[in-house]
């Protein structure tokens, strides 16, 4: 078989098995995205904001446990191709910078992951975390019939949102949103490729238990909102507002973070931070452990494959 063949092979794997672990974290995970979503859009009103807990519970009372899955079909209907696209693209970027032998550094995994964050950011995630926010900012109870929300689903977002205010909107803060997932990315693929090669080395084998991948999956998703959470909160209020604005996109930023910290202070650029880290954190852990799993049932490689795949590692 060529090289070319080979290559064409595992990208279709990568989007398959990257597909799959997309829809598998967005299932397991989405009512800590909507905690923080609610989290990051409070406004200060004399009392002290809800804890994550709370904030959770107040959702599932008032507007029924359903609620915390506001923006789901938003998410499932652009993770599949995110998770596909972020893996294939990480793949590929990391094989353009992989050395004469094969071999690849720290500092070019990084990159890699920079580059899968930026392509996924504006060619999937951005639209759909505007369409998803939106859904997720509706305070309705999905057990009121009467109770009738502007947006009724994912597909009706985006319709409403490109009727009423252009389809430039659903690119509402992609400078933010590009620059959150390419940090993410970053040190998510750089931490989880270095505990993974370390893992490997000590025990002599190329493929990981489930539990290990899970591990070394957590402690990289960890890492990556606590680099980037006040990029990630401006984004969350830029994409929320409904009303047109000639402004400079970097106007705009800059005018929320001062109003932010004008009203809240400097801590409240944080806002959701633990639910986000509670959400990105097992959702990673998730994410490798699928893609890992389908990978192996998709691609399995030969003994003497896996060892030459160690040793380029």
């Amino acid at each position: 078989m060529s090289t070319k063949q080979l290559s064409k092979g595992r990208s279709v794997t990568d989007l398959i098995a990257g597909g799959t672990a997309g829809l598998f974290e967005a299932l397991v995970c989405h009512p800590l995205d909507t905690i923080k979503v609610r989290m990051q859009l409070y406004r200060k009103s004399g009392q002290k904001p809800p804890g994550f807990i709370r904030t959770g519970i107040n959702i599932a009372q008032k507007e029924t446990f359903l609620s915390l899955y506001k923006g789901l079909g938003a998410v499932v209907i652009g993770i599949v191709p995110k998770m596909a696209l972020r893996f294939s693209s990480y793949e590929f970027y990391r094989d353009l910078l992989r050395g004469p032998d094969g071999s690849i550094t720290s500092g070019k995994t990084f990159l890699a992951g920079v580059g899968a964050g930026i392509t996924e950011a504006v060619m999937v995630v951005n639209p759909m975390e505007v369409v998803k926010i939106r859904l997720q900012a509706q305070h309705h109870s999905m057990a009121d019939p009467l109770d009738v929300p502007k947006y009724r689903n994912a597909p009706h977002a985006a319709f409403l949102i490109v009727k009423e205010e252009g389809f430039k909107t659903l690119y509402r803060g992609v400078s933010l949103t590009a620059a959150r997932q390419a940090t993410n990315q970053g040190v998510n693929f750089t931490v989880y490729s270095k505990l993974r090669e370390e893992l490997q080395k000590r025990q002599g084998t190329e493929t990981l238990p489930g539990w290990q991948t899970s591990c070394i999956g957590l402690i990289s998703g960890a890492l990556g909102p606590l680099s980037n959470a006040p990029l990630d909160t401006i984004k969350t209020r830029l994409q929320k507002t409904t009303f047109a604005n000639n402004e400079n996109g970097l106007v705009r930023i800059m005018k929320i973070g001062k109003q932010l910290i004008k009203e809240d202070g400097v801590h409240a650029l944080y806002k959701g931070i633990t639910p986000r880290i509670m959400r990105v954190a097992p959702g990673q852990a998730v994410t490798f452990t699928v893609y890992e799993f389908m990978k192996g049932v998709l691609a399995p490689a030969p003994k003497t494959e896996q060892v030459a795949a160690s040793k380029l590692n």
